[in-house]
């Protein structure tokens, strides 16, 4: 690391030293005692100016206390078969982890269809997940591999977009908006698979108003880029769409893991099982403190977006007009909205 950066670092850290206590508070939870390494992330963020980064990580930690998210792993979606509606329509999972250590987060973009629960149970079960991987995965990940790991690889799967994407974009770009500003730099590679058509033709126009890091960071894989994953993970950490039909391997790292399925967005896989009995365990001892908990999501405010964020979504929304148009299926986008946003 360069004198410079060590400068910024330490000015960076003489700020935040000057914030309220309830901020100090919720910046320990945010650090995980890692507070050099969080600095760097807000700073990574905000091109290494100090007073951008100082604004963003005050922003989010005001944010955090606001919406309690230090305690939002305390309060689980219940019952747990709305829960199960959430996780079968938001494909989210955990399959792995690379040779590196990083945890690899898969993500069904394609076939995430945000329509069996309010907006705010996704929102709130998204940032849980933050949250899990924050305060347990990477913790744990950091003391297997005796270094600090604190970013994962994502690997999105595109099968099955489709131009009614415009259903769930408002939806997503806040929950982008969240994590952009609230969990920055959390992502070291993300890698797309599976790519349609519409995919190929929306990432041709957005890709040149990207920040360079950001395009540096995604790696659109040919086919379901099994030959390239697996260069830097195993077999059994591939998420179920990178292989090759449920073959009898795959059902044996299935029985290694202690579950029926390789399908790492199910509640059945074990990552999620693990995910929904912390939080439950966490409500359970939470309880003494308040009354017991009952069905109803969190309510948390969205960020406004980056007007650069917001300039790229126009563009994904332009682009797919133009798709529908082009298709004859403009009419059908007349209607599109988003229910609760």
């Amino acid at each position: 690391m360069g004198m410079a950066n060590q400068e910024a670092i330490q000015q960076f850290q003489s700020l935040m030293d000057k914030v309220d206590e309830p901020l100090k508070n919720s910046f320990k939870k945010v650090h995980q005692g890692f507070v050099t390494e969080t600095l760097t992330r807000f700073l990574k963020a905000r091109d290494w100016n100090v007073a951008k980064a100082h604004k963003m990580l005050v922003d989010c930690l005001q944010w955090r206390v606001q919406n309690e998210i230090d305690t939002i792993l305390a309060k689980p979606i219940v019952p747990t078969e709305l829960y199960r509606s959430v996780r079968d329509t938001q494909l989210v999972g955990l399959s792995g982890y690379t040779r590196e250590g990083l945890p690899v987060v898969a993500v069904g973009v394609g076939q995430s269809t945000y329509d069996k629960a309010s907006v705010h149970y996704y929102v709130q079960s998204h940032i849980q997940m933050n949250e899990y991987r924050d305060c347990v995965v990477l913790p744990n990940a950091t003391k297997k591999c005796g270094k600090h790991i604190s970013t994962c690889i994502k690997i999105l799967d595109m099968t099955g977009l489709r131009l009614s994407a415009l259903n769930q974009i408002k939806l997503l770009t806040a929950i982008s908006t969240i994590d952009d500003l609230n969990y920055p730099e959390k992502t070291d590679t993300y890698y797309v698979v599976n790519v349609p058509y519409i995919f190929s033709a929306c990432w041709k126009v957005v890709k040149p108003l990207l920040q360079e890091r950001t395009r540096k960071k995604i790696q659109v894989l040919q086919g379901s880029g099994k030959d390239e994953l697996l260069k830097i993970m195993d077999y059994s950490s591939l998420p179920h769409f990178c292989r090759q039909g449920a073959s009898g391997s795959s059902r044996a790292v299935a029985a290694a893991n202690g579950t029926t399925t390789t399908n790492c967005f199910s509640l059945d896989h074990a990552s999620h099982q693990q995910l929904y009995n912390y939080v439950k365990q966490q409500a359970e001892l939470d309880e003494s403190d308040s009354p017991p908990l009952k069905q109803g999501s969190i309510h948390v405010r969205y960020p406004e977006p980056d007007p650069e964020d917001a300039k790229i979504v126009k563009t994904i929304e332009s682009e797919l007009h133009k798709l529908g148009d082009s298709n004859g299926l403009n009419n059908s986008f007349s209607r599109v909205r988003v229910n609760g946003m």
